[in-house]
């Protein structure tokens, strides 16, 4: 994090936001890329908002193509000039194309990611895996495992590590621009009824704990986590499922608070039943800081400080464009990223207390890392 001095007031701030630099955490060059990826997992999601990044990025390229259909891994190579080889889930496994690429990007749903991730590592490859990293405490200390056996540089995919409002965010708040924080406010909701009846998200073999707070509440409670540089200590929850959609799942509408090192509580909800909407407010002693819009893919900020409120021009960015250079960064220069298997582990532990609060009705306090 860029050391800054202590801002206390309005004409500060604005000064300091007008001399941000946006990819302050890189350090390689273009010409020590690019770092060829395996895709693994070809839905929408890979399809139309990872690969489009990592052809557009500074330091990837995507160079393999793996998914469970042969037919549909051919069908995506051929739409792009950069992939040499297409190959299924078990050629993937078996080593097939490793030499034709450097790190592997692993998208399926999350009960399927450790073995991806297993295989990429004995393979000698960095990892970067999708959040959140598995369905359950006990998977996810496996890729943490995995990785540090077999040494490999790797993240979980939080992008909004490096969407440029959040670490603005990250260093006023760090610089003192709101005082001591004290509380944060966040929200993520979406509606998914009309995608389908076989949705993955509503199956607790694949998705893991629930739909709401594992897909879309790890947003605010992992943005906080990163903005405050501190991790939870405790939760409290609620939630329920009315709609027949959401049966086997317990949380179509979630309510959970945080606690957080210092005393700092996040108040967040999520629902997978509602409009599409997400924030984040961190108030402190001086002020208050809210991004909004705040997780789906961009972001604006606004920060009150001694009753003057000011309006941040936030430059949009293509924030898998952002995640997967910076990802890159990491492997090419040697430096570990913030959110190591480590990071997601915190996270996965969070949230298997909150659903376990949710049905104790009691406070649960989440282990330390």
């Amino acid at each position: 994090m860029t050391t800054i001095r202590r801002i206390m007031h309005a004409d500060d701030v604005q000064s300091y936001l007008g001399s941000f630099t946006r990819r302050d955490w890189q350090d390689a060059d273009a010409d020590d890329g690019p770092v060829r990826f395996a895709v693994v997992g070809l839905g929408w999601w890979t399809r139309d908002e990872a690969i489009p990044a990592i052809n557009d990025s500074t330091f990837c390229d995507v160079s393999v193509v793996v998914s469970g259909s042969a037919e549909k891994a051919d069908s995506v190579a051929e739409t792009h000039d950069t992939v040499d080889r297409a190959i299924t889930y078990e050629e993937f496994h078996d080593g097939a194309a490793a030499a034709a690429y450097d790190a592997v990007y692993v998208c399926t749903p999350n009960a399927r990611h450790l073995s991806f991730v297993d295989s990429a590592a004995a393979h000698g490859k960095a990892v970067l895996c999708e959040k959140p990293m598995e369905a359950s405490v006990e998977r996810s200390e496996a890729i943490v495992d995995a990785c540090a056996d077999a040494d490999v540089t790797a993240m979980i995919a939080y992008r909004m590590h490096t969407e440029p409002v959040v670490r603005r965010a990250r260093e006023l708040v760090d610089a003192g621009a709101i005082g001591d924080p004290v509380h944060v406010h966040g929200n993520m909701s979406q509606g998914i009824i009309d995608w389908g009846s076989d949705q993955w998200r509503l199956d607790p073999e694949m998705a893991g704990y629930g739909a709401s707070v594992t897909d879309l509440g790890i947003y605010p409670m992992n943005t906080t986590r990163f903005i405050l540089d501190r991790d939870p200590i405790a939760v409290q929850s609620m939630m329920h499922s009315d709609h027949e959609y959401f049966s086997d799942v317990p949380d179509e509408v979630a309510a959970f608070t945080v606690e957080f090192a210092g005393g700092v509580y996040a108040t967040c909800t999520a629902s997978q039943n509602a409009a599409l909407s997400s924030h984040l407010e961190i108030v402190g002693t001086e002020g208050s800081l809210r991004i909004e819009p705040a997780f789906h893919l961009e972001s604006g900020l606004e920060i009150t400080v001694g009753g003057t409120t000011i309006e941040v021009d936030c430059e949009q960015v293509d924030q898998m464009e952002e995640e997967f250079d910076y990802f890159a960064d990491r492997v090419l220069t040697g430096r570990d990223p913030v959110a190591t298997p480590e990071h997601g582990l915190v996270d996965v532990r969070t949230i298997a207390a909150i659903h376990e609060a949710a049905e104790r009705g009691e406070t649960v306090d989440v282990p330390a890392p």
